[in-house]
């Protein structure tokens, strides 16, 4: 619940109202737990808070449950009984509202972007692909670009791949070598891509970010992302929620601390986030959620135990909300310990024994004051929702969908003119260029075949006659001038050598006008 006075009331414990400063709610947060302790409902509570303080947010909704935030709540047996629990006699029970988005664009508006946007460093994680894959996909990228060629979708990637490989000689020198098995490596890690579906997410309409910083009636608008279906493929989902925070990144301008947020970031399964990341792009990750609260965004990370989390990354999350865990291994013993030693120690109690003893409901809590210093943790339990808890019918969600202010413009794909389309223009005009060149080449072949019937050999006998006369008579004439007319004399070595060069050339002359003479007759 949210008020100028208590501000983002989010728990309570015996000494009051446990809140999230407004100011500090982009300084990012956890909300940790083992499963069925009651991680959901308090993101659903944090998710309203916000909402009611005019702040819009986004969230991943892994089983359908959240989307229930779009709906009014209603006094139920447990709520009733948690009221004096909270100092509340009326609770005024209210909705959300809500946009439903799903990558696969079954359960909402579809969420796409282009290849381009994606990037060959983000692509390369989705891909699995190893160091020298990821030189050849980087040489790609690096080629279209200079080649003013588009890669907007699979079918561009893939027309790229195929004509860099067949191109491969003229960028070995400036590049680098871009070997055939690499080609096939990345052709392949993009088919099974494309079997798991991920094709509907790449392409046009690209997503616009600034759809996720949007009010209506003064709340902020809770974008529901279905993601039951994407968890199924965990690289993809992780990979489109950083490609997100990236382009959140990228493109939201430098505001420094506001009074509240212009958005929050709910990352549930966040573990996934970090699964065989490389150091790169984990270096990547950490600036990213280092710097974007300067651009007024706090990120909210949902998952298990804090140790799923790098602790450069665990380091800068100041809100705090940590559910039970169990310790029933030593392994789990040991993330209970490094859970409770995330806190600033309450002297009441001792916080590894509270956190395997919290009920559902119960949580840890800790949030940064108004300086930006870690409060004491508190045991506390976690408000109830005023929205409804659990999943809307699918007749409910389709009536939001069609009347979201953004209906139609995501929901029909567009294919224009891009790599595959150009490449394979530029493949036909080749084509044809080949085969004209082919068609000129035989009618060339076919030109001496042109001398038909008797009257082309007796032509040809005559002017064959009359040509040995023409040869035999200047050859004659240029031996004698050579001589000097000396005739009877004895020939000297230059002068045969003189006499066979004339011979020599007098007969090439002579073959040479035959054939123009019979071309011109017979034709």
């Amino acid at each position: 619940m949210y008020n100028q006075e208590r501000g983002l009331y989010v728990a309570h414990c015996s000494k009051g109202a446990l809140s999230v400063q407004g100011k500090m709610a982009n300084r990012h947060g956890l909300i940790a737990g083992a499963t069925g302790t009651g991680k959901t409902v308090t993101l659903q509570v944090m998710a309203e808070t916000f909402c009611q303080a005019g702040v819009p947010c986004f969230m991943a909704d892994m089983k359908g449950d959240l989307s229930g935030i779009s709906q009014i709540g209603k006094l139920s047996g447990f709520i009733e009984k948690r009221l004096p629990e909270f100092g509340i006699e009326n609770p005024e029970f209210q909705s959300c509202p809500v946009r439903f988005y799903d990558v696969y664009g079954e359960q909402g508006h579809p969420m796409r972007a282009t290849v381009s946007q994606m990037g060959p460093q983000l692509l390369s994680r989705l891909l699995e692909l190893n160091e020298t894959q990821d030189g050849v996909l980087n040489i790609v990228f690096r080629i279209a670009d200079e080649r003013g060629l588009l890669i907007l979708d699979l079918k561009d990637l893939r027309s790229m791949l195929d004509w860099v490989s067949q191109h491969a000689k003229e960028y070995t020198t400036k590049y680098g070598n871009v070997s055939t098995a690499s080609v096939g490596a990345i052709q392949r890690a993009l088919l099974q891509l494309e079997n798991q579906g991920a094709d509907k997410f790449f392409g046009e309409p690209s997503f616009d970010i600034n759809d996720l910083l949007q009010t209506e009636g003064g709340k902020g608008v809770m974008s529901v992302l279905a993601a039951d279906k994407l968890m199924m493929q965990p690289k993809l989902y992780s990979t489109f929620l950083l490609w997100l925070l990236s382009e959140l990144y990228s493109n939201l301008p430098e505001v420094g601390d506001l009074s509240l947020p212009k958005l929050v970031f709910f990352f549930d399964e966040a573990h996934m986030l970090f699964t065989d990341t490389s150091k790169a792009l984990l270096d990547k990750i950490e600036q990213v959620i280092r710097l974007i609260r300067s651009k007024g965004v706090g990120i909210y990370f949902i998952t298990q135990s804090p140790t799923d989390i790098p602790e450069n990354i665990l380091g800068q999350l100041g809100n705090r909300v940590q559910h039970a865990l169990r310790a029933y291994t030593p392994k789990d013993q040991k993330a209970v310990k490094t859970a409770a030693d995330t806190f600033r120690p309450n002297p009441d109690f001792k916080t590894d024994e509270a956190i395997m003893n919290l009920e559902t409901g119960e949580a840890l809590v800790s949030f940064l004051d108004e300086k930006g210093a870690p409060g004491m943790v508190e045991r506390a339990k976690i408000l109830f929702p005023l929205s409804q808890i659990g999943a809307v019918t699918e007749g409910q969600r389709a009536d939001i969908i069609r009347q979201s202010r953004i209906y139609g413009k995501y929901d029909t794909p567009v294919d224009r003119e891009s790599a595959y389309e150009l490449l394979k223009a530029e493949e036909e005009d080749a084509r044809k260029a080949a085969q004209a060149e082919k068609e000129v080449g035989k009618d060339v072949e076919k030109e001496p075949k042109k001398k038909k019937g008797v009257m082309g050999k007796v032509l040809s006998a005559v002017l064959t006659a009359i040509t040995s006369t023409l040869a035999t008579l200047l050859g004659t004439w240029v031996s004698n001038k050579v001589s000097g007319k000396q005739s009877k004399t004895r020939t000297s070595a230059k002068e045969r050598v003189v006499k066979n060069a004339t011979s020599a050339a007098t007969r090439t002359i002579t073959k040479e006008l035959t054939r123009d003479i019979l071309g011109n007759l017979v034709k």
